[in-house]
C-alpha cells in the first residue's frame, strides 16, 4: 500500500509510549514491519525545546520508513512545529496526529482522545496542520468517546475532505480504554466511505488475527500494539500468510538471540543503567507464557548488569 508517495507492506507498528523507542522500533523493523511510529511525542514539548521530548524523535536510517506521531491540541502549535522543524528533518517520512490515547494524563489537558469531544477543534487543527506539512500527514482515532457519542466517520471524513493522506481506527471508545473487544464493523464502513488508505487497529494478537480483519474490514493494512509487545515475531507470521506461506513461530534460540539484540540496542543507546530498567517488562513479555518462566522475570527484576541477564537468559534458553 502507499501512503501518499511512500510505500509500506501492510503491517504498522503502532506508538505505544514507553515501547516503541528507538531499540524497540529497529527490532520490529527487523522483522519484517512495513511502518514503524514512534512514541507520543508532545507538540509543546517541540515547541519548547524540551531535551526529554526531542530524544524521543531520535530516528535511524535503517528503519525507516518511519512515522512520527506527534500529540496535542493547539492548532497553531502543532502546525508551527510541522512546519519550522518537523518539515526538514529528512528522516521522517510520516507525520502522524495522535486523537485516540486514552490515557487519563494525556485527555485531561485536552490531548489523545479528548479530541474525540471537539470535532470543531480536530477541523482546525487539519486545516491548520494539512495546510504547512510538505510530508505525508496521518491521523489516529478511536470510534469516540464513549458509547453515547460513536462520530468516527464523521471525522474519518472530515480528515480525508481536509487533505489528510491515511487513517488508522482503533475500534474502540476512550471510555473502553483496552477493555472490551474491538469494534470492527466501525473501520469497515469507514473503509467504504473513504479513498484515503484506512488502517485497522484493535485485538490483533496472532497472524490470522490479522488477515481476519483485513478479510472483515477491507482495510488496507493493519496497525499492531499490545500484540507485539514481546513478540516482534507477529510481523513475520504476518507477512508469510500475506505470501501465502506458513505462519512463523519462533525457536527459543531466536527468541533469546532476539532478547539480547534488544538489551544490546537499548544498552548503546541509553546506557547500561537506563536499559537495564526498561528492558525488565520488555523481559517480561518475550517470556509470557514459556515453562516455568516467573522464576526467571522476578530474578531479572533484581539484577541491574547485562553481563548478569545474558547468563541467566542462555542457562534458561539453552537448558
Amino acid at each position: 500500500m502507499k501512503i501518499k508517495d511512500i510505500e509500506i507492506n501492510k503491517t504498522v507498528l503502532s506508538p505505544m509510549a514507553g515501547v516503541t523507542d528507538l531499540a524497540f522500533r529497529l527490532i520490529c523493523k527487523e522483522m519484517g514491519a512495513g511502518l514503524v511510529v514512534t512514541e507520543m511525542v508532545s507538540a509543546k514539548g517541540l515547541y519548547y525545546k524540551d531535551k526529554g521530548t526531542e530524544m524521543l524523535t531520535t530516528i535511524r536510517e535503517n528503519e525507516r520508513p518511519v512515522s512520527l506521531q506527534i500529540f496535542g491540541s493547539d492548532p497553531d502549535i502543532m502546525s508551527y512545529v510541522i512546519k519550522n522543524d518537523l518539515n526538514f528533518r529528512e528522516e521522517i517520512d510520516i507525520i502522524d496526529i495522535n486523537m485516540g490515547c486514552p490515557a487519563p494524563k494525556i485527555v485531561k489537558n485536552g490531548d489523545g482522545s479528548a479530541l474525540m469531544k471537539d470535532p470543531n477543534l480536530i477541523s482546525k487543527i487539519l486545516e491548520k496542520c494539512v495546510k504547512v506539512s510538505k510530508k505525508p500527514l496521518t491521523i489516529k482515532i478511536r470510534s469516540g468517546w464513549d458509547k453515547d457519542s460513536i462520530n468516527a466517520i464523521e471525522i474519518s471524513k472530515m480528515a480525508e475532505e481536509s487533505g489528510i493522506d491515511a487513517i488508522t481506527v482503533h475500534g474502540r471508545t476512550r471510555e473502553m480504554y483496552y477493555t472490551g473487544e474491538a469494534d470492527w464493523d466501525i473501520i469497515g464502513e469507514i473503509k467504504s466511505r473513504l479513498k484515503i488508505p484506512v488502517i485497522g487497529n484493535g485485538d490483533i494478537f496472532d497472524s490470522s488475527d490479522a488477515i481476519k480483519i483485513m478479510e472483515y474490514t477491507a482495510c488496507d493494512a493493519v496497525a499492531i500494539g499490545r500484540g507485539v509487545m514481546g513478540n516482534p515475531f507477529l510481523f513475520k507470521g504476518i507477512n508469510n500468510l500475506l505470501a501465502g506461506e506458513k505462519d512463523y513461530s519462533p525457536t527459543y534460540d531466536e527468541i533469546l538471540k532476539t532478547i539480547l539484540l534488544h538489551m544490546d540496542l537499548s544498552c548503546k543507546l541509553k546506557g547500561e543503567k537506563m536499559a537495564i530498567k526498561e528492558m525488565r517488562k520488555h523481559i517480561a513479555w518475550y517470556l509470557k507464557g514459556l515453562k516455568n518462566s516467573n522464576e526467571i522475570k522476578n530474578r531479572v527484576n533484581t539484577m541491574e548488569k547485562r553481563e548478569e541477564i545474558e547468563e541467566l537468559l542462555k542457562n534458561y534458553f539453552l537448558n
